[in-house]
C-alpha cells in the first residue's frame, strides 16, 4: 500500500517550465523534470469517433483539433483560439453553450526520446475532474482513480515508454453537482465549463532506478533566537528489481552529510538526518526568514543527492526558511499569531484566481508586488491553492504571509449531504472522506516547505465532521507540524479547541465610523478572516472596457452581472450611500469619479482601525483582494490590474509609521508596525475648514515604540464653520523628514448606524455623513511633473513633482503615467502615493515604478486630475 501510494500520490515541486523535446543522446541526466507544456491539442470526445488506445497510437492523425499549452481548462483553449471573443464584456460570457461542455474532452500531446535505465515518472498536479489517461495505446490510469481535482498523480510510465515518439492522450471530464472541485462561491458567476482541463502542470521526472521525493526541511528555533536545529527527511524509492544500496547526500548550509540506504526491490524509506545524530545541523545565529514588514524573508537552500559511487540516482533540491509561526489568545478569546515569537498585526486580502484558472507567472508576480506596494502582509487563499507553485515560491521571496486551505464547501453540498448541525459541511462516506483526507494530504507535501504559509486551513464557513477531521489532524501530525491550523475560519470549536477566529461580516457597504465602533460583528477586534465595506466599483478607465456604449450609463441589469450573486447582486447599496454621501451621479465618468473618493473612504479606516486597536485586534482579511473577472464588488484592483480609490486606502492605512483617526471616539493614534523603536518623533496636527482656513492646530513630541499603536491625543469637538472640514496629520522624525502624512475629509453631519438590524453581511444606516460640499470647493491649479527616471532592477522608476500653486486645498488629486498614443494608463503601475491632497502651497515627491518591459514601444505621459481642479 505504501508503494502504490508512492507511485500514484507522490508530490513533488514544480519549479521550472521548460518545454520537453527530442533528445538524441538516449541519456538524461538524474532529477531531470520536464513540463510537458507545449504542443497539445485538444477537442471534445462527442466529436472524436475513436478510442483512447486509437487517440493515443502514433498513426493517429490530429484534424482540426485546438492547439494548446497545458496547464489550461477547455474554455481558455477555445477563447485562446478565438473561438469565442470578448467573453468577459457585458454578458458575453452567460451566452456561451454549455451543453459542449457536459461530456468528456481530449488532451492529447506527443513528446520525443529515448530512455535507457531511466525510471520515468509521469505526474500530474491537477485535473478538474475525472480523466482517463492513455500512453501509447495503453490505458494507464482512469476515472476510478483519476477523480478529485486536488488529488495528485505520479505514475510510473517506464515499461510504456518507446524510442521515438510518445503519445499522451487524457479524456477529462467535467465536474458535476457535488464533486469535490474548486468554485467561485458567490464572488462571480462560474466559468461555463467548470473550469474543467488539466490546470495544473504535467510532467516527466526522470531517476536511474532510484528516486527521491517528499523533500522536507523543518527548524526548530530557541526562544531567543539565537539558535536553530534543522532536521531533513526525504523518501527514497527502489524502483529496480534487485536490491539497491547507496548513499543519500544532504548539502545544505555549506555541509555535506551522509546517510547510507539499502533497499529491497520496490521498498520506498523515509529517510531523516537528524541534529541528533549530526552536529552540523545545529545552526547558531541563523539568519531567519520573516514577513518582510518585520524583517528580511532569507531562504537556505537544501539538495538531496541519491548516489552509489561515481552514479547519481537522483537529486532533489528545495529552498526553504528558519522561522517559527504560533499563535496565542487575547483577554476576549480570540487568536492573534507570532512569527518568529513576535507579535504581527495580519493586514491581507482574499486572493481568487482567474476565471479561467489563466494565472501566469508574470501576472502573479504582478500581483504580489501589488500586496507589498500597499503595505499588506498576507493573502489568504480559499479552495483554489494556485494552479502552481511559482505564487509561493514568490511569496517566499517577498516576505508576504499566506493562509491556504478549503473552500466553504457550499458547492460540495450536493456530496456532502444535510448537515449534521450548522457547523458541519454534512454527511460524507467513508470513501469520500478518505478520497478528500489523500486530497489534503497531496496538498500538504506539496506545499510544507514554504514558509510564506502560515496557517492551514481545513474548513472555512464550515468545518469537516469529527471523523474527517481526524483524518486530516492525522496527516498534519505526520507530514507537517511546523505552523498553525485551523478547522474553519469561522469562530466553532472543533476536536482540537476553538478556532478563536471570526467570519461575522460585513460584507456591504459600511461607513468609516463602523470599524471603530462596532463591538459585536466585524469591527475591529480579534481576527476577521474575510470582511470588507462592500463594491469596490473601478476607474472609468476599466468601465469602459467591461462595458459596450450601450450598456455603460445609466447603470442597468448589465452591471448587475458584474457585481456578485445573491445579496451582492446589485450596487443599490453602494450607490445609495454615494448619492448621499457625495451626491447624485450625471454621467457614468462622474459616477466613477465619485465611486473612487468612496472606495478610499471606506476602505482607509477599516485597516487602520485594526491597526490602531492592536492587540486587541489581531488580523483582518478585506473580502477580496484581486478579481477573476472584470466586476464591481470585493476588490482593490481589478481584472485589468487597475487599482482603484481601495487600494490607495489601503495603501496608506498600511504605512509602517502612521498617524491615524478614530471616527468613532475622536481620538488620534500613531503606530510603529516595525520592530525597532524610533523615538524623537514629533505629531503634527491642523484641522481646516472647506475654504481652506486654518481653524486647530497642535504639535506632540513622542516616542514610537516597536510594535504598538498608542492613543496620543483626542480632537476637540467642535463647530468648525463648514459642513466639511478636514484633518490633516504629519508625523516627523528626529531630524526633521516627514515619514508619515495622513489626510481626511470629515462631515459635520454624522455617520449613525443601526446595529439591531445587524444581518451577517451588512449593519444598516440610519444617517449618512454628507459630503456634498465637497463639489463646490475652490478651484484649485496643480502644476505636475516627471523631474527624474532611474533604471533600478527591470523596472524604471519615475519620480513626480506635485505642486500646489493655489492658497486652497487640491483634493484628492489621482496621478497616472499613459501612453501617449492611446491615453491608457501603463498596467501595473506601483506609486509610492496615490488619490493625495495637497495644503495650499504644498510641494509633494511621488515615485511610480513600473516593469521596462511594459514600457516597450510606448511614450510616457503624466495626468493628474484632482476633485477640485
Amino acid at each position: 500500500m505504501k508503494l502504490e501510494r508512492s507511485l500514484f500520490f507522490t508530490l513533488a515541486v514544480v519549479l521550472t517550465l521548460i518545454v520537453f523535446s527530442s533528445c538524441t543522446n538516449n541519456a538524461y541526466n538524474a532529477g531531470s523534470k520536464k513540463v510537458l507544456r507545449n504542443n497539445w491539442f485538444i477537442c471534445n470526445a462527442d466529436s472524436v469517433p475513436f478510442s483512447g488506445q486509437q487517440i493515443s497510437s502514433g498513426e493517429f492523425k490530429v484534424k482540426n483539433w485546438y492547439p494548446a499549452s497545458v496547464p489550461t481548462t477547455v474554455l481558455h483553449v477555445l477563447v485562446k483560439n478565438g473561438v469565442y471573443k470578448n467573453i468577459f464584456r457585458d454578458d458575453n460570457l452567460r451566452k456561451i453553450p454549455t451543453k459542449q461542455f457536459k461530456t468528456g474532452w481530449w488532451y492529447r500531446t506527443v513528446f520525443s526520446g529515448g530512455f535507457s535505465g531511466e525510471t520515468v515518472l509521469l505526474e500530474f498536479k491537477g485535473i478538474n475532474y475525472k480523466a482517463n489517461i492513455w500512453l501509447n495505446g495503453k490505458l494507464i490510469a482512469d476515472t476510478s482513480r483519476v477523480r478529485n481535482a486536488f488529488l495528485q498523480y505520479q505514475l510510473n510510465i517506464s515499461s510504456f515508454l518507446k524510442k521515438g515518439k510518445n503519445v499522451l492522450a487524457v479524456e477529462v471530464f467535467p465536474p458535476k453537482p457535488g464533486d469535490f472541485t474548486m468554485g467561485f462561491v458567490d464572488w462571480n458567476p462560474k466559468a461555463p465549463d467548470g473550469d474543467m482541463g488539466i490546470f495544473r502542470p504535467v510532467f516527466l521526472e526522470i531517476n536511474k532506478g532510484v528516486g527521491i521525493s517528499k523533500p522536507f526541511v523543518v527548524a526548530q528555533l530557541s526562544k531567543d533566537l539565537s539558535q536553530a536545529q534543522l532536521t531533513a527527511s526525504v523518501e527514497v524509492t527502489n524502483y529496480q528489481e534487485s536490491n539497491r544500496t547507496g548513499k543519500l547526500i544532504l548539502k545544505v548550509n555549506g555541509n555535506e552529510l551522509v546517510r547510507p540506504v539499502t533497499l529491497a526491490p520496490g521498498e520506498t524509506k523515509e529517510v531523516i538526518f537528524s541534529p541528533r545524530d549530526y552536529a552540523e545541523l545545529k545552526i547558531k545565529h541563523p539568519r531567519l526568514w520573516w514577513p518582510y514588514t518585520l524583517g528580511t524573508p532569507y531562504l537556505y537552500k537544501a539538495r538531496f543527492v541519491f548516489r552509489n559511487g561515481d552514479k547519481v540516482f537522483d537529486k532533489k533540491p528545495v529552498d526553504f526558511g528558519i522561522r517559527t509561526v504560533s499563535s496565542y489568545f487575547t483577554k476576549q478569546g480570540f487568536r492573534g499569531f507570532k512569527i518568529n515569537g513576535k507579535k504581527i498585526l495580519v493586514r491581507g486580502g482574499g486572493w481568487t484566481d482567474r476565471l479561467l484558472l489563466d494565472d501566469t507567472p508574470e501576472s502573479v508576480k504582478n500581483q504580489l508586488e501589488y500586496v507589498k506596494n500597499m503595505g499588506l502582509n498576507a493573502i489568504r487563499l480559499e479552495g483554489f491553492w494556485g494552479n502552481s507553485q511559482a505564487m509561493y515560491t514568490l511569496c517566499d521571496k517577498l516576505g508576504i504571509l499566506v493562509m491556504v486551505g478549503w473552500s466553504c464547501q457550499w458547492e460540495w453540498k450536493g456530496t456532502l449531504g444535510k448537515p449534521v448541525n450548522e457547523k458541519y459541511g454534512g454527511i460524507l462516506s467513508p470513501s469520500d472522506m478518505n478520497m478528500m483526507s489523500h486530497a489534503w494530504q497531496d496538498q500538504i507535501v506539496w506545499l510544507r516547505n514554504h514558509p510564506s504559509i502560515f496557517v492551514w486551513l481545513y474548513g472555512s464557513d464550515k468545518m469537516p465532521n469529527p471523523v474527517l477531521e481526524k483524518k486530516y489532524l492525522s496527516i498534519l501530525t505526520k507530514y507537517d507540524s511546523t505552523r498553525v491550523h485551523l478547522a474553519s475560519a469561522k469562530e466553532w470549536t472543533s476536536l482540537v479547541g476553538p478556532t478563536g477566529v471570526k467570519m461575522r461580516g460585513p460584507y456591504a457597504y459600511e461607513p468609516p465610523v463602523y470599524w471603530f465602533q462596532d463591538t459585536l460583528y466585524g469591527g475591529a477586534f480579534g481576527f476577521n478572516t474575510e470582511t470588507g465595506p462592500g463594491a469596490q466599483v473601478p476607474p472609468l478607465e476599466s468601465l469602459k472596457k467591461m462595458f459596450s456604449e450601450k450598456h455603460l450609463w445609466p447603470i442597468d441589469s448589465v452591471w448587475d452581472y458584474h457585481c456578485a450573486k445573491h445579496a451582492f447582486g446589485t450596487l443599490d447599496r453602494y450607490t445609495k450611500a454615494l448619492e448621499a454621501r457625495y451626491g447624485k451621479a450625471v454621467s457614468v465618468k462622474d459616477y466613477a469619479e465619485k465611486a473612487q473618493v468612496m472606495n478610499y473612504e471606506l476602505m482607509r479606516p477599516m485597516f487602520e482601525a485594526f491597526s490602531a486597536y492592536r492587540y486587541k485586534a489581531t488580523g483582518v482579511i478585506q473580502w477580496m483582494l484581486n478579481a477573476a473577472w472584470p466586476k464591481l464588488f470585493w476588490q482593490l484592483y481589478d481584472y485589468y490590474l487597475m487599482p482603484n480609490g481601495a487600494y490607495y486606502g489601503a495603501q496608506k492605512a498600511s504605512r509602517p509609521y502612521h498617524a491615524i483617526y478614530d471616527y468613532a471616539h475622536h481620538a488620534i493614534y500613531v503606530v510603529n508596525d516595525k520592530l525597532n523603536d524610533k523615538n524623537n518623533c514629533l505629531l503634527k496636527i491642523r484641522v481646516y475648514n472647506d475654504k481652506s482656513a486654518l481653524k486647530f492646530e497642535k504639535e506632540i513630541p513622542l516616542d514610537l515604540k516597536a510594535n504598538s499603536s498608542r492613543k496620543v491625543f483626542v480632537l476637540p469637538e467642535r463647530n468648525w464653520g463648514s459642513p466639511v472640514y478636514f484633518l490633516d496629520l504629519r508625523l516627523i522624525n528626529k531630524n526633521g523628514k516627514e515619514i508619515d502624512n495622513n489626510f481626511y475629509w470629515l462631515s459635520a453631519k454624522k455617520d449613525i448606524l443601526n446595529y439591531k438590524a445587524s444581518t451577517w453581511y451588512e449593519t444598516p444606516t440610519k444617517q449618512y455623513a454628507d459630503f456634498k460640499a465637497l463639489n463646490t470647493l475652490p478651484k484649485v491649479t496643480v502644476a505636475a511633473k516627471i523631474i527624474g527616471k532611474t533604471k533600478v532592477r527591470g523596472n524604471m522608476v519615475f519620480t513626480v513633482e506635485l505642486k500646489n500653486n493655489s492658497k486652497y486645498i487640491a483634493f484628492f488629486e489621482h496621478t497616472a503615467l499613459v501612453n501617449k498614443s492611446d491615453g491608457q494608463t501603463i498596467l501595473p503601475v506601483f506609486w509610492s502615493d496615490n488619490d493625495v491632497s495637497l495644503l495650499p502651497g504644498e510641494i509633494r515627491m511621488l515615485t511610480a515604478t513600473i516593469h521596462q518591459n511594459d514600457l516597450k514601444d510606448k511614450v510616457i505621459r503624466l495626468v493628474v486630475k484632482g476633485y477640485n481642479e
